[in-house]
């Protein structure tokens, strides 16, 4: 019996080891909490601001604002401070009053008698609509001299839902409303620009996925820029308009990008169309004013519907992240992480993962005096991951450092990757821990992109810092204007021996540094053998001269149904999970659900590049074309979807 109570005993120990040895998640980090909210409060959150005096203040799709006391308390009061708005996707603080954007106004709420109600609407400038449903306007937010920028949402085609169209002025431009409440038009090449901000006195933005939208994507805003999108370009000839790109430049500059690969190299007229590559950083080299994306923002991965930006300044209440960007994610439900540096007068910089499983969509984000980040939700009329259709939830730091690449930052030769605590020495000099890529995007007018002419980079070499807190990895080829996929897989921990929180950074380069180069004999080049990180199958299209990709998967009429491993590297390469999942409803339908409508696999390809929405009255969300969807993945994704009936 003794001998028996060792060896449990024993047995415990062991596992009290291994489980003190398991690396640390999101959730043992950063708490999730979710206030209590009074019934019949239904919080469609537009807009989100921290008062002066600490109060909460909250602006609703529903056109309703609240200014909630003691906000962080387990008793919050919430009041009704105005009502019978339109659509209210933003709200600031100035001057003892708060100001918000109306789908066709930005409005001044005053509170004149000091009831807690707004007694006063004061419209500070209004600007034409169509009456299409799509236009949204978003904002404001406040220069450093307090005049407002505010962005506008294009109008979608009534045959092609999905293909932005500017009706009327505004509508894909970011403008700007004088102190003295004059309209300037600031910016255009805008598609859905939901996440309109203000970081250290510059204007960012945000944009969604779509029509010359490969993936979401974080811009700095110059007056007279263009980010890409020609909608708004209908307007860039008016007499006040900073922007002197042209459509017919846009238009002419488009069909001379067909008619040449990625290279410049010329390609046979009957090859040409909107398959052929054609990328953003081509405009940018023939038109100064065209302003390339910060960070791109994978598609699936980090995001379907980039919404807000937010600049921790809580001084280390929030982690250890201070300086650093916060942007949240409608559709997928999540907040990430944004690492911006300055290179030749340019911003880049990485995007890596922080925190998943809000309860519903994340569109606004404020900090409170504590230094906890309140995130302000809605699904309604996009749909999103979670299961709620709208709600106001807080995310608190418990304490403990999390261990994660504190910075990336772009070198003449590769990366410099910083982190939260010390690495492993052995771990982080081993070649085998690391695995990088690069890709882009397309710009064309199909809605959205898979990632292109993807490229393993081979690690050359590392140099650990003395500390131990840094790591150089040298790279064989770098390649301007592409994101680079960086892994780090096999990096421990010093102290602890855990992986990292988040392995994956996707840092945008648009531009090389100068500088120097680190010698080869500055290097660690010793590999284990124990390769832990690789390319994910996502990333691996090509695209050849004539703009078609090659085909990697398996011919379209094979018998057997694909397996889960073989076909989701696919689902993840044309983004089909950032919708959809196979037992759950998330954006679109579950695959279990479609299974059961009995379609043919022909009728499922059919569908996949030609959606029919009307089947699916249920979801608010209609699919798009994904014309980009190679036929034989296409056929594959189906026969997969077609098993699960069984």
């Amino acid at each position: 019996m003794k001998k028996i109570a060792q060896i449990a005993f024993a047995l415990l120990a062991t596992m009290s080891m291994l489980q003190a040895q398991e690396s640390p998640k999101e959730e043992d980090f950063y708490k999730i909490i979710t206030p209590p909210i009074p019934e019949g409060i239904i919080l469609e959150v537009g807009g989100l601001t921290t008062m002066p005096n600490g109060s909460l203040a909250i602006s609703t799709r529903r056109g309703e604002v609240w200014i909630v006391d003691n906000p962080t308390s387990r008793t919050p009061y919430f009041r009704k401070f105005a009502t019978g708005l339109h659509e209210i996707l933003g709200l600031a603080y100035k001057e003892g009053a708060l100001y918000c954007a109306q789908r066709g106004e930005l409005t001044k709420l005053i509170d004149k008698n000091g009831d807690g109600k707004a007694d006063v609407y004061e419209t500070v400038y209004a600007w034409p609509l169509s009456g299409h449903y799509h236009e949204y306007s978003f904002g404001p937010k406040l220069a450093p001299d307090g005049s407002f920028f505010v962005s506008g949402n294009v109008a979608f085609g009534d045959e092609e839902w999905w293909r932005g169209e500017s009706r009327v002025p505004g509508r894909g431009w970011i403008f700007h409303i004088t102190n003295d409440g004059k309209y300037e038009p600031y910016a255009t090449g805008v598609r859905s620009p939901a996440g309109i901000s203000m970081l250290n006195g510059e204007l960012f933005y945000t944009d969604n996925q779509g029509d010359w939208m490969g993936t979401g994507g974080i811009f700095q805003v110059k007056k007279g820029s263009f980010m890409g999108h020609p909608a708004g370009l209908k307007w860039a000839g008016l007499p006040n308009s900073p922007v002197k790109l042209t459509e017919k430049q846009f238009f002419a500059e488009r069909d001379n990008r067909q008619n040449k690969d990625d290279k410049g190299r010329a390609i046979k007229p009957e090859n040409t169309g909107n398959e052929t590559p054609q990328f953003l950083y081509q405009l940018k080299e023939k038109y100064d004013m065209v302003q390339l994306p910060a960070v791109w923002l994978p598609y699936g991965v980090h995001g379907v519907s980039t919404s807000e930006l937010i600049l921790d300044n809580t001084q280390g209440n929030f982690g250890p992240f201070t300086g650093q960007v916060f942007v949240g994610d409608q559709g997928q439900s999540n907040i990430m992480r944004v690492v911006l540096e300055k290179v030749k007068g340019e911003y880049q910089g990485a995007s890596i993962g922080f925190r998943s499983g809000f309860q519903s969509g994340v569109l606004r984000m404020a900090f409170d005096k504590d230094g906890s980040m309140f995130v302000g939700e809605t699904n309604r009329g996009w749909g999103s991951a979670g299961d709620a259709n709208q709600g106001l939830q807080r995310l608190v730091w418990n304490g403990k450092m999390p261990f994660e690449m504190y910075t990336v930052k772009a070198q003449p030769d590769g990366f410099e990757i910083e982190f939260t605590m010390p690495v492993d020495r052995k771990s982080a000099e081993d070649l085998d821990s690391y695995n990088v890529s690069s890709y882009l995007y397309k710009h064309y007018p199909v809605y959205g992109s898979p990632p292109i002419n993807t490229e393993t980079v081979k690690v050359v070499g590392v140099k650990v810092s003395d500390d131990a807190k840094k790591v150089r990895i040298v790279l064989d080829n770098m390649r301007q204007y592409y994101v680079h996929k960086i892994q780090l897989e096999g990096v421990r921990a010093a102290t602890n021996s855990w992986s990292l929180v988040h392995t994956d950074a996707y840092y945008t380069l648009n531009n090389i540094p100068d500088g120097e180069k680190l010698k080869v004999s500055d290097l660690k080049t010793t590999r284990s053998g124990k390769a832990v990180a690789t390319v994910s199958e996502p990333e691996k299209e090509h695209v050849s001269p004539d703009g078609k990709g090659k085909a990697t998967t398996a011919k379209a009429g094979a018998a057997k149904a694909p397996t889960w491993a073989e076909v989701k590297p696919l689902l993840e390469k044309n983004t089909c999970l950032a919708c959809h999942a196979a037992e759950k409803k998330v954006v679109g339908p579950s695959y279990q659900d479609v299974a059961k409508r009995k379609y043919s696999n022909e009728k499922i390809v059919d569908l996949i590049y030609n959606p029919k929405p009307e089947n699916w009255p249920d979801y608010a969300t209609p699919m798009a074309p994904m014309p980009q969807v190679p036929k034989a993945e296409a056929a594959k994704i189906a026969a997969w979807i077609n098993s699960l009936a069984k």
